[in-house]
């Protein structure tokens, strides 16, 4: 058994402070209070039952006691990942203003000249 290993469980009893799996492998492991859902369990009774059977993740595992930390919460929370969206932006090179201030004096050279063609048109 393996840090961040999925494996399927049944519950065997549940205390206040957490619940014990019977594991595939014969193991057993707690999950416990704060593993069992992302938020505050007021009552480990409302989310899971003796007989219920679980996916759980392997958190921390004592390889001299044989115990195993367990969590569902962290799958839980797998599956909520939203997407992030990226927008354009130029937040990394730190320029601000200096690439408008750089084109600036170009511009309105272009915009003079487009004006005086303007003029001559109408003269």
């Amino acid at each position: 058994m393996n840090i961040g290993d999925k494996i399927k469980g049944t519950v065997t009893g549940i205390q206040t402070y957490g619940a014990f799996v019977e594991l595939e492998n014969g193991q057993t492991g707690l999950v416990h209070i704060s593993e069992i859902k992302t938020g505050y369990v007021d009552n480990i009774y409302n989310y899971i039952k003796i007989g219920q059977e679980v996916l759980v993740q392997v958190v921390d595992f004592d390889e001299y006691t044989g115990k195993a930390s367990l969590s569902i919460r962290t799958l839980e929370e797998e599956h909520q990942k939203f997407p992030r969206h990226h927008r354009f932006t130029n937040e990394r090179y730190k320029m601000g203003f200096a690439p408008l201030g750089k084109q600036l004096p170009k511009w309105i050279q272009e915009a003079k000249e487009y004006l005086n063609q303007q003029k001559e048109k109408k003269v």
